[in-house]
């Protein structure tokens, strides 16, 4: 390279550093602008050495807009930043080498626009992810592109569902599985797997309006839709949708209206041939205060499983990461990370990125006492999901009482104690509404959960005797 290059690529990008410094806290500044290099400048495009994929993920995520900015003010309008990844390679003497960042092929998934035909005297549709004015309407999927089927990988825990999954995108609204319901517990992609469906049939479909929603979003949309007497429209607006995905439906629990206009929106796609993905954390035998008429349409297509992944789909997970990101890492310590993280994907990921997040910024060689002490970092601090019933069980095994006692009506002070512990660390471990944990614990109202929450915060702060309970209980659900 001429020298010349990299003397006018350091000056730029020295210029570049003082106005970043400018702009953001000291910490960051040395954290992640100090380790960075200037390799090149070529027709306004400056080439930046960045430690590791992680490093160029971070920047992309937190700064691009202040590179944009500094780049712009050195280069003019048509500046252009390309990063360089140094992967340190500690593996016998190799050299480190350098890879040059491919671009993510995925663009993200355009807005979609319907023309709507007016009804009534009305002709504006209420569309409740925008405000409203105008006939063609606008409609954000809020897909995920990153989620997609190619970094979704296969294993016996998923097999059915990804294989599903596949035919409803390749044919939405035309297999027999319609519904779609895709459940499991925390951390197992579920989620991941409803978007890649879905970015699957933009690609294959563009034509179709797909939407991805939380079920938590959707109730709030009701709820406002209610408040401002626009119900028929919100029914209108979700009538018009090709592929509605709707992640974690099980906060549909206890939510009788919600329900009801989920079941009228439900059966005009069905009939229409629309296709419907819907994510749960259980079955729908096992899901409660879901109303018989809802839960038959859940079973009329497919429900498909994701448990929890053997120890090979772990390893494959764990070397696609690092052959993603580029870094190369031993089998042993990849070995370790796949037999001591059991429980999820999420955890998964986390800890090998932050292993490698460990020593591409301490220089550190990853070794097995690294990655040991990675680990249990994360098996400690990941609480786990727990359920009512389970509270319950430790609860009244710690006063040795049995359940029934616990949710009688009896008005024994141990008892109500007892009581309001459980509905206290039923508020504290769970995403259960008030309503939900009172129903669950002896069909209390939700009124009584929260008397039950600020007795037992009271009482923490007043009575020793009883914050040794608190504790013990705490520590037990905690394991």
């Amino acid at each position: 390279m001429p020298e010349y290059m990299s003397t006018t690529a350091q000056s730029v990008w020295e210029n570049c550093l003082s106005f970043i410094k400018d702009n953001i806290q000291d910490q960051a500044y040395k954290t992640w602008f100090e380790p960075i290099k200037a390799v090149e400048l070529t027709d306004n495009a400056l080439y930046i050495q960045v430690p590791s994929k992680f490093f160029y993920e971070w920047l992309e995520e937190h700064y691009v807009k202040l590179l944009k900015v500094a780049l712009t003010k050195e280069l003019g309008p048509s500046a252009k930043l390309l990063y360089k990844i140094k992967m340190e390679n500690k593996l016998g003497n190799k050299l480190p080498f350098t890879e040059q960042l491919p671009s993510n092929n995925r663009s993200a998934v355009k807005t979609q626009e319907i023309d709507v035909p007016i009804q009534n005297k009305n002709p504006e549709l209420k569309n409740p992810f925008v405000i409203p004015g105008i006939r063609n309407v606008k409609i954000e999927s809020q897909l995920n592109s990153n989620y997609s089927f190619d970094n979704f990988l296969e294993g016996d825990s998923n097999r059915l569902a990804r294989s599903a999954g596949m035919a409803v995108a390749n044919k939405p609204g035309g297999t027999s599985f319609n519904p779609f319901l895709i459940f499991g517990g925390v951390g197992l992609g579920k989620t991941h797997l409803a978007h890649a469906i879905g970015v699957e049939i933009k690609e294959k479909y563009p034509e179709k309006t797909v939407l991805y929603i939380s079920a938590e979003v959707f109730t709030q949309q009701y709820i406002d839709s209610v408040k401002k007497n626009t119900r028929n429209d919100f029914i209108h607006f979700y009538q018009l949708i090709d592929v509605l995905i709707i992640d974690d439906v099980q906060f549909l629990s206890g939510k009788a209206g919600t329900q009801d206009v989920f079941f009228h929106i439900f059966n005009y796609l069905h009939q229409n041939g629309k296709q419907v993905i819907l994510t749960s954390d259980k079955a729908p035998v096992d899901m409660q205060d879901i109303e018989q008429r809802l839960l038959s349409r859940f079973k009329w297509g497919l429900s498909a499983e994701i448990h929890q992944p053997d120890y090979e789909t772990r390893v494959s997970i764990l070397k696609n990461i690092l052959y993603r990101d580029g870094v190369e890492m031993p089998d042993d310590i990849v070995e370790y990370v796949a037999k001591n993280i059991k429980s999820n994907v999420r955890e998964l990921e986390g800890a090998i990125i932050s292993l490698i997040a460990q020593s591409s910024f301490n220089h550190r060689e990853v070794t097995i006492e690294l990655a040991k002490q990675v680990v249990e970092k994360f098996v400690k601090n990941v609480k786990r999901e727990v359920s009512i019933d389970y509270i319950q069980k430790i609860v009244s095994d710690y006063f040795q009482l049995d359940v029934e006692t616990l949710q009688s009506k009896t008005r024994k002070r141990d008892v109500v104690q007892a009581r309001q512990l459980a509905m206290f660390f039923a508020k504290k471990f769970t995403k259960a509404s008030l309503a939900n944990i009172g129903s669950q614990i002896g069909s209390r109202d939700h009124a009584t959960v929260l008397h039950a929450c600020k007795t037992v915060d009271n009482l923490v702060s007043t009575d020793k005797q009883f914050k040794k309970y608190v504790d013990d209980i705490h520590k037990k659900l905690s394991l």
